[in-house]
């Protein structure tokens, strides 16, 4: 049944990617100038949950490398290294700079004088979910060394401007913005046929089936593949030899409650408080849930931290939000409500 399970894991890069080549030109011609040896710009790449940042990110990162000798990268996901020190170790360990480190004792200000030290390849930093950075003035840290090129991925432009100072939003409204959209059912589909032609057997599934599946999946490719990887997982442990329809069913189902889950061990500790206290308290309003929330810590966020926390775990469907701003309510959001596959 699963010829290439590879190709169908959420974090491959695919030789080609579907239906981003305006994307995938625009990003590739910020980072073009590291070809002839110079800094490249900063470039923020947004767009919802889903949508293909963080792959074509990769990709074309990918593809510069294999064009250019002297070129490296590094991936963060800061999501899961929030804090500055665990961001500047990846960076730092990712080109081989993290000798004599001590990860309780070395002072922050030696990770950074350690990056401006290095003299090795031109490096592409891709920070993905950069607005989760505790201190997100490593931005600006890295924006001023040459020989980093940085990519910053977020969901919201906004959110990330929010949350850093006036000098730095200047720098980054003045970057190489690419904003991406979510996928029509047509294109999904594409992506969903290119992913069963590599990974599966043939004839394992029907194009109304993957079209099923495009539909559900409302316009998010991680959740189209998470339920075609679901689905083929379920036949080859059965011993099938093709997709049924009550296989896609369940595959639906697992899908969000895998994505769902790893949204949920993502969260930073402080994130984490404010989602129980919605848990337990909702519907509830944010300056409630503020409320609880410093009652809770010892070392409590803003109020619009937290408000920023509120937005981000909405965009990933951990909670949904209902009315005006002004008397918005945040609740758990209902998973019998997800689109299914019908």
């Amino acid at each position: 049944m699963i010829r290439d399970a590879r190709v169908l894991r959420a974090g491959f890069v695919p030789r080609e990617v579907e239906h981003r080549d305006a994307e995938v030109n625009h990003l590739s011609s910020v980072l073009e100038p590291i070809t002839n040896g110079e800094p490249a710009d900063t470039a923020i790449v947004t767009g919802p949950s889903g949508v293909g940042k963080t792959c074509i990110s990769k990709f074309v990162t990918e593809r510069l490398r294999e064009e250019v000798l002297d070129v490296e990268a590094t991936y963060v996901n800061c999501w899961r290294n929030y804090s500055r020190f665990r961001t500047l170790y990846q960076i730092l360990d990712d080109i081989g700079a993290t000798i004599d480190i001590h990860r309780q004792s070395t002072p922050h200000d030696e990770l950074i004088d350690r990056l401006q030290q290095y003299d090795g390849p031109r490096t592409v930093v891709i920070l993905d979910e950069v607005d989760q950075l505790e201190d997100p003035s490593l931005i600006y840290d890295l924006h001023s060394m040459e020989q980093f090129a940085v990519i910053c991925i977020a969901n919201k432009e906004e959110e990330l401007f929010s949350r850093v100072d006036d000098r730095l939003v200047s720098r980054l409204r003045s970057s190489e913005h690419v904003r991406m959209d979510k996928y029509h059912n047509e294109q999904l589909y594409d992506i969903l046929s290119a992913r069963t032609k590599w990974g599966l057997e043939k004839d394992v599934i029907t194009d109304k089936q993957l079209y099923q599946i495009a539909d559900a999946a409302a316009g998010d490719a991680r959740l189209a593949i998470g339920m075609l990887r679901s689905a083929a997982s379920t036949a080859d442990r059965e011993n099938c030899e093709e997709i049924t329809n009550d296989m896609l069913l369940d595959a639906a189902e697992d899908a969000r409650a895998q994505i769902k889950q790893k949204s949920l061990d993502s969260l930073t500790p402080h994130q984490r408080v404010v989602y129980d206290i919605v848990r337990d308290h909702g519907p509830i309003g944010p300056s409630e849930i503020h409320e609880r929330y410093t009652e809770d810590v010892d070392d409590p966020r803003t109020k619009r931290t937290i408000r920023t926390y509120l937005s981000k775990m909405a965009q990933y469907n951990l909670l949904e939000a209902k009315g005006t701003s002004r008397d918005r309510e945040y609740s758990l959001v209902d998973s019998a409500a997800a689109s299914p596959v019908s």
